[in-house]
Order: C-alpha cells, then structure tokens, then sequence
C-alpha cells in the first residue's frame, strides 16, 4: 500500500505537471495573437496604401502597450494574485483579437491591437513568477525553459499560421480564428490552474514600491537592459524579413515567406536545453554565448544566397532563444523581493526594445535595404553583450 505522504505527492506533482502544460499551451496562443500581421505586412502595406514602417506600427503597437501594462501586471499579481490576473486578462484578450478581423481601416486595426496589447502582458507578465511559486527551486530553470520554449512555438504559430490562413481566407480569418483559440486557451487555464498556494495577497501600494526599488539593483538592471536589447534585434530582423524576402532577387510569396519562421523550431529545442544547462553552468556565459551565435546568423544573412540565408535564419534562433531561455530564470532569482514586480520589469524594458524594433528597423530599411536592418539589429546586440559583462556580473 502507498503511504499517504506519497499519495500527497504524487497528486501535487500531477497538478503541478497540468497547470504547467495549460500554462504553455496558453503562451503558444497568446504569443500566436502578437506576431498575427508580422509575416502580412506587404499585404497590409498594399491594402492600406501605407509604407513599410507605417504597416510595422500594427507590431509595435502591440509591444509598447505591453510594455506600458507589464508593470501593473507584475504587481497586481503580487497583491490580487496570480491566477486570477491570468485567466481574466487571457479572457479579455479575446474580444479586441476578434475586432481586428472587423478592422475598418488601418488606423481602426492600429487601435485595436493596442487594446491586445493592454491584456496580453496578464498571462507573459506573471507566468514566471506563477511557476517560482508552482515548482521548487531546482526545477525553476526547467520550467522557464520550457515556458520560453513555448513562447517561442507561439511565436512560431501566429506568424506561419497567420501567413497560411491569409493565403486561403485572408488576413481578417487569421484573427478570427485566433480569437477562438485565446477564448479556448482561458478556459483551460480556468479549469487547470491551482490558485497560489505560495502567495500571500498584500498592499497593491507596497508590491509597488517593491517594484520599483528593484530600479537599483545593478544585475537586475543588466538582466532588464540584455531583455532590451534581445527583443529589439530580433523583432527588428523578423518584422522586415518579409520585405527583404518578397523583394529581388527572392521574389517569394507571403505564404512562402511565413514558412521562414520555421526556423523558431530551433527556439523550440534549444530554450529547454538552456534552462537545463542554466542550473549547472553559468548564465552569464550562457547569455553571451547566444548572443554571439545571434549576432553570426544576422552578419551571415548580408550574403544574398536563399539556402544561405534559410540556415543563418536557425543559426540566429539558436543564439537568440539559448539566450532568452536563460534571463527571466536569471531575473527571477536575482530578485531579492517582488519576484512578479521583478519580472514584469523585465517585460517592460524587453517589449520596449521590441517596440523600437518594430520602427528603427523599418527606417534603416527604407533608406539603406536590409545592410541597414541588419546592423540596427546588431547594435541591439551588442548593447546586451555590454550590459551582461558590465553590469550583471557577481
């Protein structure tokens, strides 16, 4: 007979496992409904009559509000608690994804990915922390592995699933279907999620102040600022890759295109890996290793070679995600309090850089081509090279 200790155990490794599963499968659509136009964004710049820079904003757009609404998400966590603030911003997210298939014009389209952008930092903002109280200490570096890892296949979806659906229904179908999966993907995390057995609800006033003190902390500015730069580049790279690609001497098609993000499969295999490897190396070295390996696939991408260019696309998802699976688990235990404040800054200063990302690529494009995308993408990098070596060091 099994004693009762194990049976206990047993069970709340069984909870554990489906809130972790729910949790991923979630980010995979959330995720999903950020990148939706980013493989679109020719068709939108025809349709609208807009420049690519303009047409970039319907990305931007949704970073910088998540960007803004990362810092209430983090600490409302800290005070209100996790779940709920995850299974109520993922529900809300719903109706501004299906009103962009409603989108009268661009100016409509812009706002109301701001409004996804207002709810989806409720589930990217305090899922780490959600999984630093779910799981113990030594499996952390796992669980953020796996978490970047579905951000990653999230990514991954919305852009080649977006980029397929257009071909067939048009760009208005990929955000409807989008929108049954995020209502779908709240119910589970509803029916799924433990409540915070770890968390002790508290003064919104104090989790805020607690955020903000972490302003100070040297490393933690490091981690932030290497979040930055990492968002910027790669969100730079990937949001003018279409134009590079349907233009000569290439000359593919959008839903050609979108298959270019199969690449993020490199993302899939190496973020679990390098939260694994995170808990038995150093995560320094780790991040510069990726970032070295990054900035190779972007330098390699100036050769105007399809093949080439299809194997500098993993090289640099390699490098990019071996360094983004290590840095939130880097965050989080740096932190020495306000572990949901702590990583909503994060997000704060990772979607700003995306959201310069989205624009200061685009200008560099039109003035200069894609030499321009790319050395605005490698700047990004190596600012975060800088920050991991000056300033997170022990």
């Amino acid at each position: 007979m099994q004693p009762a200790g194990d049976t206990f155990r047993d069970a709340r490794r069984t909870r554990e496992r489906w809130a972790t599963y729910a949790l991923y499968a979630a980010a995979v659509v959330v995720f999903g409904d950020m990148y939706l136009t980013q493989p679109i964004l020719p068709i939108l710049s025809q349709e609208f009559g807009i420049a690519p820079a303009t047409a970039g904003l319907s990305v931007s757009a949704v970073v910088l509000l998540i960007a803004v609404a990362s810092v209430s998400y983090g600490s409302l966590s800290d005070s209100l608690g996790r779940k709920p603030v995850m299974v109520w911003s993922t529900a809300l997210l719903t109706l501004p994804t299906l009103l962009c298939a409603l989108a009268p014009s661009f100016g409509a389209l812009l706002a109301f990915r701001a409004l996804q952008g207002l709810f989806i930092p409720g589930l990217t903002a305090v899922a780490v922390a959600y999984l630093g109280d779910l799981v113990e200490p030594r499996a952390l570096g796992a669980a953020v592995g796996g978490w970047i890892a579905a951000n990653v296949a999230g990514g991954l979806v919305g852009r080649v699933g977006s980029g397929l659906i257009t071909d067939v229904y048009g760009w208005r179908g990929a955000f409807g279907v989008f929108a049954a999966l995020t209502l779908l993907s709240a119910i589970a995390l509803a029916a799924t999620l433990p409540r915070d057995a770890h968390h002790m609800r508290g003064d919104w006033r104090a989790a805020y102040r607690g955020m903000a003190s972490l302003l100070h902390d040297r490393r933690l500015m490091g981690g932030f600022i290497i979040g930055g730069g990492l968002f910027f580049g790669f969100l730079g790279f990937f949001t003018y890759l279409p134009y590079y690609l349907t233009g000569a001497p290439f000359s593919l098609s959008p839903g050609i295109v979108s298959l270019a993000y199969l690449s993020y499969l490199a993302g899939v295999i190496v973020s679990p890996i390098a939260g694994r490897l995170s808990e038995r190396f150093s995560r320094r070295r780790l991040i510069a290793v990726g970032l070295g390996v990054a900035m190779l696939g972007i330098v390699l991408t100036l050769i105007p070679v399809l093949p080439v260019i299809v194997v500098c696309l993993f090289v640099l998802c390699t490098g990019m995600f071996t360094a983004q699976a290590v840095v939130p688990a880097y965050v989080n235990v740096a932190a020495p309090h306000s572990k949901g404040g702590a990583g909503a800054l994060y997000l704060v200063f990772y979607y700003v850089g995306g959201t310069l990302g989205g624009v200061l690529p685009g200008l560099a494009w039109q003035n200069v081509g894609w030499i321009g995308v790319a050395g605005t993408c490698l700047a990004a990098f190596v600012i975060a090279l800088l920050a991991d070596w000056l300033l997170c060091r022990e």
